[in-house]
């Protein structure tokens, strides 16, 4: 009789453990910061999810930006010598360029200082889950560039206080090795109807919408992206072209891509890029980034 209680007990406690297992959640990831040079953030687990080969063009290839270009280098550039530098915003008009210019300026500091520079991304979804990552990065000896890819904040939404926090605020502050880059459509990361609404409903106005704008106020370099002239828009053409050896007579080239930008609504990097790939697939070549 003995036995079969302490059969059922010891059944009971595996039972009570494997609960309690199921509760706790899996154990926190291994992450081998020399598997990759870029990594993506994931917060289940707390891993960092090796990128081997990323989604970036050369820095050559962008062009019509070259004011904010040699900013961000230059930024980029002193932090990964171990100089202070700047949490970035990079903002405005769509498709031209911000965040393959994040990680083409990565790529080229990395290789020019011989640096173990990592570039982090942290989708806009998991953007609640800083705190936790930062615990991991600071304990970590490599200098990490965080990067946020088309950040704003709707009606609601709460999860900018943590990056707020993440950017400047609390006791610890920023880690020392830690920058945050992040590109929007949005100087003030915020729809102004959000901060009219706000303005309207507060008790006192201006600080409700102080509070929200304070958080461009966390980067210390905003950099503007505007719509590209006819001369960028062709000149990004042209070196597209000649990068791949598409091969195609300038005139061609130049009346196709400006049609192609007729069709599209506009001109940007991205329409650049757009008809690139359009006439690399009819040329029957291929375009491998670097």
């Amino acid at each position: 009789m003995s036995e079969d209680i302490n059969a059922q007990v010891l059944a009971e406690i595996r039972r009570l453990a494997d609960a309690v297992e199921r509760l706790a959640g899996p154990p926190p990831a291994v992450n081998d910061w020399d598997a990759a040079d870029c990594f993506v953030w994931v917060p289940s687990n707390l891993k960092l999810q090796p990128v081997p080969r990323p989604n970036r063009i050369a820095l050559t290839l962008i062009r019509g930006v070259d004011h904010v270009r040699d900013i961000l280098h230059e930024n980029t550039l002193r932090f990964a010598e171990g100089y202070p530098a700047n949490n970035v915003l990079l903002w405005g008009a769509r498709g031209m360029g911000k965040s393959s210019l994040v990680k083409a300026v990565h790529e080229d500091v990395r290789v020019a200082t011989g640096s173990s520079l990592k570039l982090v991304e942290v989708h806009r979804e998991d953007i609640a889950s800083l705190p936790g990552l930062l615990d991991i990065l600071k304990s970590s000896k490599r200098r990490v560039i965080l990067f946020c890819d088309d950040l704003s904040f709707d009606h609601d939404d709460t999860a900018y206080k943590s990056l707020k926090a993440a950017l400047d605020g609390g006791i610890e502050g920023r880690p020392d090795n830690v920058l945050f880059y992040a590109t929007s459509n949005r100087r003030h990361l915020l729809p102004r109807n959000m901060m009219e609404n706000e303005q309207s409903t507060a008790i006192n106005p201006s600080e409700a919408v102080e509070e929200k704008v304070s958080l461009s106020d966390r980067f210390g370099l905003w950099l503007g992206f505007h719509k590209c002239s006819q001369d960028d828009y062709l000149a990004m053409i042209d070196g597209y072209a000649a990068h791949f050896n598409l091969g195609l007579g300038q005139e061609t080239l130049h009346a196709e891509a400006l049609e192609w930008a007729t069709t599209r609504g506009g001109r940007s990097g991205r329409v650049a890029w757009q008809y690139i790939q359009d006439l690399a697939g009819r040329l029957r070549k291929p375009l491998d980034r670097i």
